[in-house]
C-alpha cells in the first residue's frame, strides 16, 4: 500500500507543528521556545516569580537581554553606571533591577557600557540570535519584527515571560492561517512603511485578530531583510498574532557570518534546512488578501489608530460619510484628539517635531532612506524653523556606528537634526525624549495611539524618507517632491558592509549566582495539576457594569507608558484609563465613566467597540484592571494578548456579538447589576430579563474555575520537556549555545575581562 500523501501545509504551520511539546486533544498545545528575549519593563515581576518560586532560567544559553524602552538616548560619554546616569528614579529602578537579575541568573546582557547595547527587535536579527524556523518570544507586541527571518515570533506578557524563563516553553493556541499577497510593482517613493500602513488601512486593526499572516508576493520577495523587518513589525498593528515572511536567499546573505549564526558544516546544514520553510503550493489559508503594489502611494496616518490611513495627496475623512455609528463615533473622537478638520489636504498639516528611530524604522538603510533625502533638498538644507525639534535615533550602538562610519550622522547634524544614541527613544515616550500637549510629531514609529509619545500629544505614522521631508518642510509632504529617483534604489551615499561592526570576540557569561541544584527540590515537588496553585479562582461575578462605547480601546489607552515604570503588579488602581479620566491640561478630573459614581465600584466593563485591549503586550492593562476592581471585560472582541494577559491573571474576558453588548451596556447605563457566571457560561440580567450564554475555552476555564498556575501545570511535562530538548539539539544543533555547533558559548561584553556587571 503507497504511503499516505502528506497534508500540504504553510509555513505557520510547519513551525508550529515542529515545536509541539505536548498536547492533549483540542486543547492548547505546549510549545518549545528556541528563542527569549528580554527587556527591563516587562521582566522584573518576571525574575521576582522565578526568586519566590526557588526556580532557575533553564536555557540562560537561549536567552538575551538588554535594556532600551527606559533609558536616556543622551550621549554617553560620562556614563559609569546606569544607577548614577539615568535620573528618572521609577527607570532607573527598572534598569539596575534588570542588571541585579541577569547577574543572579547568568542570563547574557547588552547594557548601556556594551555598544551592542540596542532596541531589543533590533540586535536579535543583527547578531544573528534571531533565525529561521525558530519560535521567539518577547515580553513587547513588537516581537513579531523578527518573522522576517521565516521564524515563528510573537509577544507575550510577564506572566509568560516567567513561564519561558522557568521551562522555556508555552502553552498556546494555534492561530488561523492568514496570507497577504501585494504583486507588482511599487511606484516612486514607496517604501516598506507605506505598504504596511496601507495593508493596515485596508484590513483594519483587527484584521489579522487570530492570526498569523504570512507576506507573499513579489513586492515582499524583493524587499531586503530591513524592509521585511518592518513589515513584519507592523503585524500586531493588524491585530495579528506574528507576521512570517518565508526565508529565501535575501535572508541568508543577511544571516551569513554573524556572530550567533552557526558556521561551517552547520551553516550547511541550517541553510538545507531552512530552505524547506516555506508554504507548500498547495497549502490552505483560512483567509487571503490580494494587493495591487501600483494602488499604493506615499502613506500617512491621520488619527488615533494605525488604520486611520490616507494617501499624502489625500484629505481628512469627514465622519458624515460613516454609517456605522461607533465607527462614526471613533473618527469623530480622533480628530477631535488630533485638531484636525474634515476635508482638511494632508500636505497642509504643519508639524512641530519630527522623530526617525523605533524598532520599526531605525536600521542603516532607514537612516539612508531619510539622509537621502536630506541630501536631495539641497547642500543648504535645513530643518524649517517651525519644527522645534528633530531627532534621529539609531536602533542599536553597532548601527549608530555603521552610521556614522558612512557619514550619515553628518549630514543629518548639519541641517539641524539631533543625533542620539541608541533606545526606543519617543516610540512610546517612557523615557525623557516625549511630546508635549497638543504637540504634532511626524514619526517612524508603530503606533499613533492618544498619548503615545506623550500625554497630549498627536502622532503621525510614516516612513523614514517622508519623516525627513515633513522635517526639512515643516508639514507632512509627499517625499517625490524631493526626489526625482526610486527610493528602493541603492544608495548612492557611501555604503559600508555590516560585517565591519560585528567584530566582538564570544566570550562565556558567568554561572548564576543561584545555581540550579539549589532550586532542583522546588521543582520536583510541585503539587499536583489538580491542586490549586494559589491563582485566584473566577467562579461567579456579580456587581455594577461600567459601559465603555469605544472601539480599538489600545493597552496605551487603558494604561499610558509612564505607570509601566513599576517592579510591582498591584498599585495601578489610579493609572487605569488615566488619560481619559484626567485632563491632560489640567490634570483635573473628567467625566468620564469610571470617574461617575457607581462606575467608580465597577467589577465588569461591557464595551460596545471591537477589538478591546489591541497594541502592546503590556501586561500592566490587565493589572490595572483588576487592581480597579474589574474582574471580567464583556466585548465583541479583543486582542490576542490582551485576552492571554487577562486570563493569565485570574480575568475573564467574555466575546459576545454586538448586539448583545450594546444590550448589557444599556443595563450597566442604567446601573443596574450583572452577573458573570463562568460555570454555567452565562450572564445574568436583573428585572427577569433573560441570561446571555457565552463561549469558553474549555482549558482556560478549568484553569480559572479551579484557581490553576500555568507554570506548576507545565513542570508536569518535565520529561516531555527533557525529550524535546534531545531531539532538538539531534535534529537542529546550531540552536544549542546561540547556534555555535552545539558548544554553549552564551555572549558576554567584548572586552572581557570586565563584564557589564
Amino acid at each position: 500500500m503507497p504511503a499516505p500523501v502528506p497534508k500540504p501545509r504553510t509555513l505557520y504551520d510547519k513551525i508550529w507543528d515542529d515545536h509541539i511539546v505536548h498536547q492533549d486533544g483540542e486543547g492548547p498545545a505546549l510549545i518549545y521556545i528556541d528563542r527569549h528575549l528580554v527587556h527591563e519593563v516587562t521582566s522584573p515581576q518576571a525574575f521576582e516569580g522565578l526568586r519566590a518560586a526557588g526556580r532557575p532560567v533553564r536555557r540562560t544559553d537561549c536567552t538575551l537581554a538588554t535594556v532600551d524602552h527606559n533609558i536616556p538616548t543622551t550621549v554617553r560619554k560620562n556614563f559609569t553606571s546606569a544607577s548614577s546616569f539615568i535620573e528618572e528614579p521609577d527607570s532607573r529602578a527598572q534598569v539596575v533591577a534588570l542588571e541585579d537579575n541577569v547577574k543572579e541568573f547568568g542570563v547574557t546582557y547588552f547594557g548601556m557600557s556594551d555598544r551592542r547595547q540596542g532596541i531589543v527587535h533590533i540586535i536579535g536579527p543583527e547578531q544573528g540570535f534571531t533565525l529561521p524556523g525558530i519560535t521567539c518570544v518577547c515580553g513587547d507586541s513588537h516581537t513579531s519584527t523578527h518573522g522576517a527571518f521565516g521564524s515563528l515570533a510573537f509577544g507575550i506578557g510577564t506572566s509568560e515571560v516567567e513561564h519561558v524563563l522557568a521551562t522555556q516553553t508555552l502553552l498556546q493556541k494555534k492561530a488561523k492561517n492568514m496570507r497577504i499577497t501585494v504583486d507588482g510593482q511599487l511606484l516612486e517613493g514607496v517604501t516598506s512603511k507605506d505598504v504596511v500602513l496601507h495593508i493596515i488601512g485596508i484590513i483594519g486593526t483587527a484584521g489579522g485578530t487570530g492570526c498569523v499572516v504570512e507576506y507573499a508576493g513579489s513586492v515582499f520577495r524583493g524587499f531586503s531583510m530591513e524592509a521585511r523587518m518592518s513589515v513584519c513589525n507592523m503585524s500586531i498593528e493588524a491585530g495579528a498574532r506574528a507576521g512570517m515572511v518565508a526565508p529565501d536567499d535575501v535572508t541568508f546573505e543577511y544571516l551569513r557570518g554573524r556572530p550567533l549564526v552557526p558556521k561551517g558544516e552547520a551553516w550547511d546544514k541550517a541553510v538545507a534546512y531552512w530552505r524547506s520553510l516555506k508554504s507548500d503550493d498547495d497549502a490552505k489559508f483560512d483567509i487571503e488578501v490580494n494587493i495591487r503594489a501600483e494602488d499604493i502611494v506615499p502613506t500617512v496616518t491621520w488619527g488615533t489608530s494605525p488604520q486611520d490611513v490616507a494617501p499624502i495627496t489625500g484629505v481628512v475623512p469627514n465622519p458624515a460619510n460613516y454609517t456605522d455609528s461607533v465607527k462614526r463615533s471613533s473618527v469623530e473622537r480622533s480628530l477631535k484628539y488630533m485638531a484636525l478638520v474634515p476635508g482638511t489636504r494632508i500636505e497642509d498639516i504643519v508639524i512641530d517635531k519630527v522623530f526617525i528611530g523605533s524598532c520599526t524604522n531605525s536600521r542603516i538603510e532607514d537612516l539612508r532612506s531619510a539622509a537621502k533625502v536630506v541630501l536631495a533638498a539641497g547642500p543648504d538644507a535645513k530643518v524649517a524653523p517651525n519644527v522645534k525639534y528633530a531627532m534621529v535615533v539609531p536602533g542599536s550602538g553597532i548601527i549608530k556606528q555603521h552610521a556614522e562610519a558612512e557619514g550619515l550622522d553628518v549630514i543629518f547634524k548639519r541641517a539641524g537634526f539631533d543625533w542620539r544614541e541608541a533606545g526606543c527613544s519617543m516610540c512610546l515616550g517612557m523615557n525623557p525624549d516625549q511630546l508635549s500637549p497638543g504637540e504634532r510629531c511626524a514619526s517612524t514609529s508603530n503606533r499613533n495611539f492618544e498619548g503615545r509619545q506623550g500625554a497630549g500629544g498627536r502622532t503621525h505614522l510614516l516612513s523614514p524618507a517622508m519623516a525627513a521631508a515633513a522635517a526639512i518642510s515643516g508639514k507632512l509632504t509627499d517625499v517625490r517632491k524631493y526626489l526625482g529617483v526610486d527610493m528602493n534604489q541603492p544608495s548612492s551615499l557611501k555604503v559600508v558592509k555590516a560585517d565591519e561592526f560585528l567584530t566582538d570576540p564570544v566570550l562565556p557569561s558567568p554561572e548564576p549566582a543561584s545555581t540550579a541544584a539549589s532550586t532542583a527540590a522546588a521543582i520536583i515537588d510541585l503539587p499536583p495539576a489538580e491542586t490549586p496553585s494559589g491563582a485566584e479562582k473566577f467562579t461567579v461575578l456579580k456587581g455594577i457594569a461600567a459601559p465603555l462605547n469605544i472601539e480599538n480601546v489600545d493597552t496605551d489607552m487603558i494604561i499610558p507608558k509612564q505607570f509601566l515604570k513599576t517592579l510591582k503588579r498591584t498599585g495601578l488602581a489610579n493609572a487605569l484609563f488615566y488619560t481619559l479620566r484626567k485632563d491632560p491640561y489640567t490634570n483635573e478630573d473628567t467625566d468620564f465613566v469610571l470617574n461617575r459614581e457607581p462606575y467608580t465600584k465597577a467589577k465588569i466593563l461591557v464595551v460596545t467597540g471591537k477589538n478591546f485591549g489591541c497594541g502592546s503586550s503590556r501586561e500592566h492593562a490587565p493589572w490595572s484592571l483588576s487592581d480597579f476592581g474589574i474582574r471580567s471585560v464583556i466585548a465583541p472582541s479583543f486582542g490576542d494578548i490582551f485576552r492571554n494577559n487577562a486570563l493569565q491573571n485570574g480575568m475573564l474576558p467574555v466575546v459576545l456579538p454586538e448586539a448583545d453588548c450594546r444590550t448589557l451596556a444599556e443595563d450597566a447605563a442604567a446601573g443596574l447589576e450583572l452577573e458573570v457566571d463562568l460555570e454555567r457560561q452565562e450572564i445574568r440580567r436583573t428585572n427577569e430579563n433573560p441570561a446571555i450564554p457565552f463561549e469558553a475555552d474549555p482549558f482556560r476555564r478549568h484553569c480559572l474555575l479551579n484557581g490553576l498556575d500555568d507554570i506548576a501545570l507545565t513542570l508536569q511535562k518535565e520529561s516531555a520537556i527533557e525529550e524535546f530538548e534531545q531531539r532538538r539539539s539531534a535534529v537542529w544543533p546550531w540552536l544549542d549555545g546561540f547556534g555555535y555547533q552545539g558548544k554553549k558559548i552564551p555572549v558576554a561584553q567584548a572586552k572581557a575581562r570586565k563584564l557589564e556587571w
